[in-house]
């Protein structure tokens, strides 16, 4: 509803600026005062006009204010300082269409965005850095969903690089397996995990460990050794690359084992993928050689033939400037002198693919099956009907900050093709690292130096072994609740214990991950994560439990609750309107205008790619809620409208939190 009035007020200003000045401006600026003394929202456009008018603010927001008159919504205006305009709402107005979820949809559902997230290498288990990636990438999508836009979810898999490539040698040449022992290996896997529903008798653990010691093997020995083991590193890596041998047969077999755990391990979170896209088949289905005519075509790339470069294929730096016969030293390399391509190569094709511009295609197969949808994956040759995939309006591309620059020489590419409206949709969705506090690393049980104790934190490392297992974590976190569920709900059963107990405990993590901007660096503690107080998951989905225990004692719901208020707005405004302006009401009317603002942080959270907001408007929601529910005696109010105001509002607190947590991810727990 705030979005709506803030719109209204906007396209009203527009009116007044033309029809006084002449004037159109592109953009007005209305924002919400940071008390309620100054009303609910106010422009400082009179100081922006300043100058071109040749007029003092404050006498330009006079003439603004006698132009507007009445503006639906609104109870008046008032010029206020050196020039601010103040707009005041009529508060029955605003609390009736808060009540009756008024909001329109922000999106168009004609278009179609693409999310790739988590991409995580599948040659070991997910970690804890890797699922910042996947929280934030599931909860943009819900929140591009929430708008009203059509969106696929793509999670990239890189079965064919070095990673994998490492894992392999580890197989075959630290532990000296044959490809069918190593299958027999990957099925007995499967079979124990299956039987005991360990973690630790999985593939993606046994893989752990194995990456850790073959990173560790590279660097034993001489320096001939050590030269010979990086040798059949790449030569690993090359036959991987090339296909049709034992080599990539085995590198197959542990990354579609691997890449099953890691999809059951995001499923626990809630996430969920729509197609598999694997670099082999990119490779293999020459993606890259449709991508390489194209940008020769366009004069993206050109040969090298002297410098540092010579023989490798470059791409134009745009404004960089050489004269006749020199070289750009600095230009990027996309075809190696060896021929071979790199990361950024292959990933211009692909990104060609998923805006719909290479003319070639994937094959396609079912995956993995969730309760609502099937999971599919990119193979040679597929099954004739599948869904489409690519050939998206929008790309997001969440992936961490270092690797900014591949992103934009993407985005370069795209622009030196010609795809400027493409390049202009495609967003990094770019964050920093997960590591841990001193005190969450000893709770997990390494070993923290005297010196590392008082840093704020200490980074983790898959290739050295140093870090915290996805799943480890998960279960660690609900361990935790549950001792606490368990001494709190005693007259539950078990199951209703352990459903409650993994409510909060995801609650606590995805929040965590989303609370503070994803361009900062976060610092996991189980303590300040699983906190009952302050800006945390559990302190929200409390706020949500106390609200349903309101309904429960009054004996009513939420729905039948603002049914009614609905009905009293109507008939009788005037009386809404003077219980809210009363003086002990300020508190009330604040929680009705920060319930208002759902879709207005919904479309700040998509214009600037930030879920954090969404995460601070929860817990403001849920603080102002439980201050409101400290102060006000709901059940005993004798007055009967007043009694209706104070439920209504508790009603329309808990279907902004239970809204609001869904797109966060998180769900509203009956009881805590």
């Amino acid at each position: 509803m705030y979005r709506e009035l803030k719109k209204r007020l906007e396209a009203r200003l527009r009116e007044v600026l033309k029809d006084s000045y002449g004037l159109e401006l592109e953009t007005i600026p209305v924002e919400i005062p940071p008390e309620l003394d100054f009303g609910e929202l106010a422009t400082p456009v009179a100081f922006e006009l300043a100058r071109k008018l040749r007029k003092a603010p404050k006498v330009i927001a006079q003439e603004i204010v006698a132009a507007l008159g009445m503006v639906e919504g609104f109870a008046g205006f008032e010029v206020a300082g050196a020039g601010y305009i103040n707009a005041r709402l009529e508060r029955a107005t605003m609390v009736r269409g808060v009540a009756l979820d008024e909001e329109k949809p922000l999106g168009d559902v004609r278009n179609h965005a693409l999310v790739e997230h988590t991409s995580i290498n599948p040659n070991k288990a997910a970690h804890i850095g890797h699922l910042r990636n996947a929280i934030l990438g599931d909860t943009f999508v819900r929140l591009l969903r929430a708008a009203g836009h059509k969106v696929d979810v793509q999670n990239y898999i890189d079965n064919t690089g070095v990673q994998v490539a490492d894992v392999v040698v580890g197989f075959l040449h630290v532990e000296g397996k044959s490809l069918g022992e190593v299958r027999a290996f990957v099925e007995e896997r499967a079979r124990a995990f299956a039987a005991s529903g360990r973690f630790e008798d999985a593939i993606d653990y046994a893989c752990w460990g194995l990456y850790a010691r073959t990173s560790q093997w590279y660097e034993q020995g001489n320096e001939n050794e050590k030269a010979a083991r990086k040798k059949l590193r790449y030569d690993t890596l090359h036959a991987i690359e090339h296909g049709g041998n034992e080599t990539a047969e085995v590198a197959e077999l542990i990354s579609t084992a691997v890449l099953r755990r890691h999809l059951e391990t995001m499923q626990r979170l809630g996430i969920e993928y729509d197609f598999l896209p694997r670099e082999s088949e990119i490779l293999h289905l020459k993606f890259w050689e449709s991508a390489f005519e194209l940008l020769k075509q366009t004069g993206v790339l050109y040969f090298e033939a002297e410098g540092k470069n010579k023989g490798c294929w470059v791409m134009t730096r745009p404004g960089a400037e050489t004269k006749d016969g020199e070289t750009d030293e600095d230009a990027k390399v996309i075809v190696r002198s060896n021929g071979t391509v790199t990361y950024v190569g292959k990933d211009i094709a692909y990104h060609l693919w998923k805006f719909g511009l290479l003319g070639r295609d994937f094959g396609y197969k079912p995956f993995f099956q969730y309760p609502g949808h099937t999971c599919w994956i990119s193979c040679i040759d597929g099954e004739a009907e599948h869904p489409h995939f690519g050939g998206a309006s929008a790309i997001y591309n969440v992936i961490d900050s270092r690797q900014s620059d591949p992103q934009a020489n993407v985005i370069q590419a795209l622009r030196g093709m010609g795809h400027t409206a493409q390049a202009d949709r495609y967003t990094h969705f770019s964050y920093e690292m997960v590591a841990l506090t001193p005190r969450c690393a000893e709770e997990l049980g390494y070993e923290v130096a005297e010196e590392d104790r008082g840093r704020p934190y200490i980074e983790v490392s898959g290739r050295k072994g140093f870090g915290v297992k996805a799943d480890d974590l998960i279960d660690k976190l609900i361990a935790a609740t549950l001792e606490e569920v368990n001494k709190r709900q005693t007259g539950r059963d078990a199951a209703e214990r352990q459903t409650i107990a993994q409510q909060i405990a995801i609650g606590a993590l995805r929040y965590f991950m989303l609370k503070v901007t994803r361009n900062s660096i976060i610092a996991f503690d189980f303590k300040d994560a699983l906190s009952f107080e302050g800006e945390t998951g559990p302190y929200s989905q409390y706020a949500v439990v106390r609200a349903r225990n309101i309904f429960r004692k009054a004996g009513t719901s939420e729905k039948e609750t603002l049914e009614a208020f609905q009905k009293l707005v109507s008939g009788q405004s005037a009386k809404i309107e003077a219980l809210m302006r009363a003086p002990e009401a300020k508190d009330i009317w604040a929680l009705w205008l920060r319930a208002g603002r759902r879709t207005l942080v919904l479309e700040q959270c998509l214009a600037t790619s930030e879920p954090a907001h969404l995460a601070k408007h929860a817990f403001q929601l849920a603080q102002e809620f439980n201050n409101f529910y400290h102060k006000h005696h709901i059940l005993t109010e004798e007055d009967a409208a007043r009694k209706l105001l104070l439920l209504a509002t508790a009603a329309v607190t808990l279907r902004e939190l239970v809204t609001v947590l869904a797109w966060l991810g998180i769900e509203s727990p009956e009881a805590m």
